[in-house]
């Protein structure tokens, strides 16, 4: 590397616009479920790249599948069709209830091409007035405007201007407020089959089915967004297989590359034959080295041996961190499902993730926060026990460090 150009972390603030605020710590390598930085200082990662690195680091399919098609083609663009992009479709819809796909190039361009595609459909099939969406508090789905608008968090889209109308938000797992507002303007329903940044908040399986069975009653399309629970992140192929409903629209991302930026908008040919050519479109939709990427990843994490481990996992990290809570008691609720999971602190400790995080990164463990009260865990979905246990261990350590600090501030 030029010298010229040798960097470490202190220059993202002269360069970098200043929407981040990343951690010290600058990992320059890694290989499954380890980091490592410059100094060789060694990371057990428990965060993937937030529910993206679903297969850890440089796994050894996702780096063939991407040597191979660098050899072949790089890119086309949307004039012309590639055969990695016909391939990941296939699979797609295979596995799916879907028969048509959408190729885009994150979770939030998915989630944009959904509700586009939801508002096309009403106005369509039944006229300008079924306009409405309804979303849920808490709920993510991007950063682009409309959809930044749709998830229900203020702090996110507010500052920007007029934001995009008919958009009405309900708290989540609340049937009977669903019941009050939907009606025949009601385009779409979105939601997270399983609430990531907004906590790790799973709902009732009635509400799920009630949700479903209000849209068909009103003639609203169901949109799930499983840009983090898809793709095996739950123990399933994609979470609504294992609840006992179908959604009509269906977005992927994060993991469905495994770390190669790509998304996906999977829907069946009725809703599909309402975007019309030059309707909607991607640059970059649909890229070869993206698609030969994620079918590798697909290939890999849509096995029964590799799904069945996700649920063994979980219950080996359930069993960790009911370890940790016997020892420091900080916390008042464990939950999610598979590899996505969630520790609530106890309201003495209400804020503090941020610091049992930056703790946790010091002692070489590196997690999530889902709010400031929530410790959130989206690792490898292929790590083995020893690692969860090694890392566990650190954690428990940067545990005990940010706990005996909180014991010495109160008696001071």
């Amino acid at each position: 590397m030029n010298k010229e150009f040798a960097v470490q972390r202190s220059d993202f603030d002269e360069v970098m616009v200043p929407c981040y605020a990343p951690m010290a710590q600058m990992p320059i390598r890694g290989e499954g479920s380890y980091l490592w930085d410059a100094e060789e200082k060694e990371y057990i990662d428990f965060a993937g790249g937030i529910a993206v690195s679903c297969l850890g680091h440089c796994h050894p399919a996702m780096v063939s599948a991407l040597q191979e098609q660098s050899q072949k083609l790089w890119h086309l663009s949307n004039v012309m069709t590639n055969e990695p992009a016909l391939q990941l479709a296939k699979r797609l819809t295979q596995a799916s209830f879907a028969n048509k796909v959408f190729f885009s190039n994150s979770g939030a361009e998915a989630n944009e091409a959904a509700l586009k595609l939801a508002r096309r459909c009403a106005l369509e099939r039944h006229g300008e007035d079924k306009s409405q969406i309804i979303a849920f508090h808490q709920g993510f789905h991007g950063r682009t405007f409309f959809t930044v608008t749709a998830g229900g968090q203020a702090c996110y889209s507010d500052g920007f201007g007029p934001k995009p109308q008919a958009i009405t938000h309900l708290a989540y797992d609340d049937l009977e407020a669903l019941k009050a507002l939907i009606s025949e303007k009601t385009c779409a329903v979105i939601m997270e089959p399983l609430q990531g940044e907004g906590g790790v908040i799973q709902p009732s399986a009635s509400f799920l089915a009630g949700v479903r069975t209000l849209c068909d009653q009103y003639n609203a399309l169901l949109i799930f967004d499983e840009v983090q629970t898809g793709n095996g992140r739950t123990g399933t192929l994609y979470a609504y297989q294992s609840l006992g409903i179908t959604p009509d629209i269906l977005t992927t991302a994060k993991s469905l590359g495994g770390g190669f930026p790509i998304g996906a908008m999977l829907t069946t040919s009725a809703i599909a034959d309402h975007m019309k050519v030059g309707t909607h479109g991607s640059t970059y939709g649909g890229n070869p080295l993206a698609c030969a990427v994620a079918c590798a990843v697909l290939d890999t994490i849509n096995d029964p041996n590799v799904l069945n481990g996700v649920r063994e996992r979980e219950v080996w990290f359930r069993e960790a961190l009911a370890d940790i809570q016997n020892d420091f008691a900080i916390f008042s609720d464990i939950r999610g499902q598979g590899l996505l999971l969630g520790a609530e602190l106890i309201p003495k400790w209400q804020g503090r993730a941020k610091e049992i995080l930056d703790a946790a990164a010091e002692e070489g463990v590196l997690l999530l926060m889902a709010g400031p009260n929530v410790l959130r865990f989206t690792p490898s979905l292929i790590i083995d026990r020893q690692t969860i246990e090694q890392g566990m261990q650190r954690l428990k350590t940067a545990i005990a460090r940010v706990y005996d600090e909180l014991e010495t501030r109160r008696l001071a």
